[in-house]
């Protein structure tokens, strides 16, 4: 049991005179009994020869249909993408994502299309790439786009939560910039904000906002769209080591850092009144810096640090203390890195509520959050609704100044896996003609392809005609109907089983 809340005794438990007494009451949360679990070996992807490089990036991003993971390259930089089946040992000559002339250190699922992925490397380019839908059969060499405007080794890529096609990067030049990735054009450059290196880069939910957490030991609040400075707390945590910041669900930030004394820290705070944290917490005085990865659909923060066998979980609440410490999840081996799957990669009829990939020295071992109930039915308390893959936004619509929050899937039929999406249509080819055409013969399949249209289609592909377009409505209307009719039985069983419940507990 955590989290101790003192109570005064009840009248007449202690004389006037005597010590004060506390009564032990426990904070109810759902989430106090969360077990971490890793996969068996079988299930593990082994043999992968993780990079080295030293920067502190999460060296992995998935997402629920491809992992990918930077690996030592000789000669440039490399990433390897392996489908989510694709365990056990992975063959030494298993094809990779290869195009840079230098180290990557950064990589970035796009988080409208499951197929694209971003990347940035030591030799100072951001580079787009397509995946084929069954994964690499051959390495591929050639990107989508490549953009180019950074001086130095580009360490941070993040794409704009709720617009396609934007994404961010920024550099050892201390320049951020941000792209649209369908024209190959840069949209702003933010180069007078920040001193020194920067550490870490993070939207707000709807992507007006980003925050950033810098070596001077600032955390900044941007609009990046006006170029401002919104709100700075220049000295988030004293320590020198790096220190990460991240944007929660109500617009609150969560840092991570390091105190004068080298002990690692924990803060939560209010840009409305930066000036002291709502929250400070110590943790212990290792010295790998701390990752935080964060669910806003349950609101809870999961803290993974660099070369430690663990992974910490808090809850954030509105109440005093803020942060409360839930579990640790422990396990031998130190972590190199680590990648969290979206809300809709998990497996609801498990309760699972977190997916973690624990990147060791030569492997990534799944690590699997789970909530235990005994029920199997579909639990609408741990899965509200979440942020689907479905952009709310166009490049040019967040530019003209417009915002929106993610658009919300269900994720009560999300074992079932939907073919929806094929059936969308890329309605023009949105990559600017400037950029190089591929090589003649070229059969890389993300040469010629546009990476950054949220539903690549080949003209093939496309749906044509009116009658193409009937029968698709019909098809609409039909998974609409079936939709409606598996919610209502759903809430349906919900309410039996709430009353089957009532009835063996003699509560009816």
């Amino acid at each position: 049991p955590r989290d101790w809340d003192p109570e005064p005794p009840e009248a007449g438990a202690a004389a006037p005179g005597d010590p004060v007494m506390f009564r032990k009451v426990v904070r109810q949360s759902k989430f106090r009994h969360v077990f971490g679990q890793p996969v068996k070996n079988d299930q593990c992807y082994e043999d992968i020869r993780v990079s080295r490089v030293t920067w502190d990036s999460t060296f992995c991003t998935v997402n629920p249909k491809f992992l990918a993971v930077i690996v030592e390259a000789s000669g440039g930089g490399a990433f390897l993408v392996l489908p989510l089946s694709k365990t056990g040992r992975i063959d030494k000559a298993y094809p990779t994502v290869c195009g840079h002339t230098g180290p990557v250190l950064d990589i970035d699922w796009c988080p409208h299309n499951d197929e694209v992925i971003a990347s940035g490397s030591e030799d100072c380019t951001v580079m787009v790439w397509q995946i084929p839908e069954n994964g690499l059969s051959s390495p591929l060499t050639e990107p989508v786009v490549v953009l180019e405007g950074h001086t130095k080794r580009v360490g941070i890529i993040t794409w704009h939560p709720t617009a396609r096609n934007v994404l961010l990067s920024a550099g050892c030049d201390n320049v951020v910039l941000i792209w649209n990735v369908g024209t190959a054009e840069e949209l702003y450059r933010l180069d007078s904000l920040h001193p020194d290196l920067i550490y870490n880069i993070s939207w707000n939910r709807n992507g007006s906002l980003f925050c950033s957490a810098c070596k001077d030991k600032s955390v900044r609040i941007i609009d990046p769209r006006r170029g401002t400075l919104v709100a700075e707390q220049e000295k988030a945590h004293e320590g020198a080591r790096p220190m990460r910041a991240i944007f929660l669900a109500d617009g609150k930030v969560f840092t991570t850092g390091f105190s004068r004394m080298s002990e690692r820290q924990l803060a939560l705070w209010d840009p409305e009144n930066f000036g002291e944290p709502m929250a400070l917490q110590e943790l212990d005085s290792s010295n790998g810096a701390l990752l935080p990865f964060y669910d806003p659909d349950t609101n809870v923060v999961y803290v993974c640090g660099k070369g430690d066998s663990s992974i910490r979980y808090f809850e954030i609440t509105d109440e005093p203390p803020y942060i409360h410490f839930l579990n640790t999840f422990t396990s031998k081996e130190p972590q190199r890195g680590m990648g969290s799957m979206p809300k809709r990669g998990l497996e609801v009829s498990k309760c699972e509520i977190a997916r973690f990939y624990k990147l060791h020295e030569r492997k990534c071992e799944p690590i699997v959050m789970t909530v235990p109930r005994k029920s199997d039915l579909f639990q609408d308390d741990l899965y509200p609704d979440t942020a689907g893959p479905e952009a709310a936004l166009e490049a040019e619509e967040w530019v003209s100044g417009r915002d929106a929050n993610p658009i919300l899937i269900s994720l009560r039929e999300a074992y079932v896996p939907s073919k929806q999406r094929d059936l969308k249509v890329s309605r023009r080819n949105v990559l600017s003609d400037s950029r190089p055409a591929a090589a003649p013969g070229s059969t890389h399949p993300g040469a010629s392809v546009s990476a950054a249209s949220t539903n690549i289609a080949t003209p093939s592909r496309s749906l044509a005609g009116a009658g193409e377009a009937g029968k698709l409505e019909e098809v609409m209307q039909e998974l609409r109907a079936l939709r409606a009719l598996v919610k209502e039985q759903g809430e349906r069983i919900g309410r039996l089983e709430e009353q089957l419940g009532r009835m063996e507990n003699g509560d009816a």
